[in-house]
């Protein structure tokens, strides 16, 4: 075994490496960048080395530098992690021939599966099926056009290289095919430097299935059972579950014997995720699965696994890339309960998940049995130079129904301040009817969209409550509790103030009245609703609210009030007049920017008239491509961006002035 390695990564999958590899006595290195001077895994490791400035390309993907810190720090080994160069043939080459061992397999295997094309071929020749759809190297749009007419609309278009959903595109339309292409490749071009693309036949009603892989040094290699992944937007992984619900043993057992074979035909070494489409049009059926691709990496989602299963995938890695054999046969392993993972994203599903930054002034997880993976801390900061997940929510249980409900209850006890984030979409998701009844597939999330994203208005309960906070006038400073500072301005007998709350959607006015210590009146143009505090502990704070008592929690910075009640998170926001995203939201004249990022392309001049929903400005932030469209119709008066600038958060990129204006 190891005595030192060093972790390629950062993150939530840095940290879970560092706990796992202490645990077995091994020291640790982490690598940090400017931006994450600071971080959590930074603090964990036993050491760690300054690598390079915030932009992943100067630091976390230059493969000089990682290599340089291994040396420089006696490390023996190193562990990539997933993402960056995880399945990066020539790092992994590099590596080796520095003198180090590279946990993962080898660069031959990950060059046989790093292109998709190629592994299709690779696969059909290994007798595992395959997605029908066009895989060679022409790559002239003409000739997609007929190879995608060929195949039948819908297709996917996606990058050979790489994953994650980049350069990845559903088309509908053969209308459409072109500029999905476009973007496609400028996408993939921008991601992993190779805008080739494969087009795939789109199957209507397909489930995400894949099978975890492991093999060693010494020929073994078996599968651990499957995960259920069809839950996914923009081709991303939202919840993830093992076992699949209604996986027959036999469709297992194909699923399961099909993947060690992929996994066999590249003498494949260390843990790999072996990802399958089925067409669930009639069922799971084990004629009816359909290879996609190999990650040879550790994935995300690998503690479901690891639940169900009872190791530890990241032990197992370490095992076997130092030269042991597989700790357990394929007839020693066996699935224990039913498991569920949620990705807990800084992003706002309102806003067609726009990922979101900001201070985490106030994180709190589940206590008990519930296993987090996290990245971050309480007071760390969420920046657009990487992704932005906050932690990982893990259950596992003895069957589906009872590990469903603990999950819903892990998320409604989860609590994010200081940005917004996708919980209350993952609550809503869990309860989702054919979710819940064990019926998913990947269009699940796009069918019911509107549903599942739709903004929670606050309700007369968490309205009184945000009301009392702003009204009783304490330091606007992280920490300050309301119970016991809302008391200076009722000194004086039965106080009232006005009150205007801002929240995601819309505002609301109404009159704060004191009616003794702990009793307030909240007047609303049609109704008044009653509050009692009650003076309880900082850790258990509880309301009375018309004859009904909740259990809240409070936290306020400068610009928000957050509170949690009742499973729920609500936010109400004190307006910036400088801020031009206010104006946006409302459809005004100018174009800004949702967050710090990249201009890609202008499809605009000035001078030129525009309709509404007309695209504008192409922006690339958090790895992913944003669209800025116009609010209204118009002609652009001022281009205040060109292609390739820099732009900061809420900065003016164009104006507009109406067609019929001087």
């Amino acid at each position: 075994m190891f005595s030192k390695i060093l972790i390629a990564n950062r993150g939530e999958i840095a940290c879970r490496i560092i706990r796992t590899a202490q645990r077995l006595g091994i020291r640790t290195v982490a690598i940090y960048s400017d931006a994450d001077r600071d971080a959590l895994h930074v603090a964990l490791a036993d050491e760690a080395v300054h690598i390079g400035p915030a932009a992943a390309s100067e630091s976390y993907l230059s493969k000089q530098k990682v290599i340089a810190a291994a040396q420089h720090t006696q490390a023996e080994a190193i562990h990539p992690g997933y993402g960056f160069l995880s399945e990066n043939a020539d790092f992994a080459e590099a590596v080796e021939a520095a003198g180090l061992v590279f946990i993962g397999p080898s660069p031959a295997s990950i060059r046989a599966m790093g292109l998709k094309d190629a592994a299709k071929a690779l696969m059909e020749r290994a007798g595992v099926p395959v997605v029908p759809g066009y895989h060679g190297d022409g790559q002239e749009p003409g000739f997609l056009v007929e190879q995608a007419d060929g195949i039948g609309f819908p297709v996917l278009i996606k990058a050979r290289a790489g994953g994650g959903g980049k350069g990845m595109r559903r088309v509908d339309r053969p209308e459409d095919f072109g500029a999905s292409l476009e973007a496609a490749k400028r996408e993939a071009r921008s991601a992993f430097g190779d805008d080739a693309v494969l087009i795939e036949k789109y199957l209507i009603k397909p489930r995400h299935i894949e099978i975890q892989v492991f093999g060693d040094s010494h020929g073994n290699a078996v599968h651990l059972f499957e995960r259920d992944c069809s839950l996914q937007r923009r081709h991303q992984k939202v919840i993830e579950e093992a076992p699949a619900p209604g996986m027959t043993e036999e469709m297992r057992s194909a699923m399961g014997e099909a993947a060690v074979r992929a996994a066999r035909a590249i003498d494949y070494r260390g843990a790999g995720t072996v990802e399958f489409i089925a067409d669930v049009s009639d069922g799971l059926s084990p004629d009816r699965f359909f290879f996609m691709e190999m990650n040879t990496r550790l994935q995300v989602e690998h503690p479901v696994t690891e639940a169900i299963a009872g190791v530890d995938l990241v032990e197992w890695q370490l095992r076997v890339a130092s030269g042991e054999p597989l700790p357990k046969t394929q007839g020693e392993l066996t699935i224990n309960g039913w498991a569920f993972e949620a990705r807990i994203y800084a992003e706002d599903p309102a806003r067609g998940f726009l990922p979101a930054t900001g201070t985490l002034s106030h994180l709190s997880f589940p206590e008990g049995d519930v296993r987090i993976d996290a990245g971050v801390r309480e007071g760390d900061s969420i920046t657009p130079h990487y992704d932005p997940l906050i932690a990982k929510l893990t259950v596992l249980a003895p069957d589906r129904p009872a590990a469903l409900a603990k999950l819903t209850h892990g998320l409604e006890q989860t609590q994010v301040a200081g940005t917004t984030t996708n919980l209350d979409f993952l609550i809503r998701l869990s309860r989702q009817p054919d979710f819940a009844t064990g019926h998913p597939d990947t269009g699940l999330i796009d069918r019911n969209v509107e549903a599942l994203t739709a903004t929670q208005q606050p309700g007369d309960a968490a309205l009184a409550i945000a009301a009392i906070v702003e009204a009783g006038g304490f330091a606007k400073t992280v920490g300050n509790d309301p119970w016991h500072s809302l008391g200076a301005w009722q000194l004086w007998g039965e106080a009232s103030r006005p009150v205007t709350l801002h929240f995601a959607g819309g505002h609301k006015s109404c009159r704060v009245t004191a009616k003794g210590r702990i009793f307030f009146s909240v007047a609303f143009d049609d109704r008044s609703v009653l509050v009692r505090l009650f003076e309880d502990d900082e850790v258990d704070r509880r309301v009375e609210i018309d004859g009904r008592q909740f259990h809240v929690d409070i936290f306020e910075t400068p610009l928000a009030v957050t509170l949690f009640f009742d499973g729920h998170t609500h936010h109400f926001h004190r307006l910036d007049p400088l801020d031009g995203a206010e104006e946006a939201a409302s459809g005004g004249d100018r174009v800004v920017a949702p967050m710090p990022g990249l201009v890609k392309i202008v499809r605009v001049r000035e001078g030129d008239t525009v309709a509404k929903g007309q695209a504008l400005i192409i922006m690339e932030a958090m790895k992913m491509e944003l669209t800025l469209s116009a609010a209204r119709d118009g002609i652009v008066e001022s281009l205040h961006v060109g292609e390739g600038d820099q732009t900061s958060e809420s900065a003016v990129l164009l104006s507009l002035r109406p067609e019929d204006a001087a």
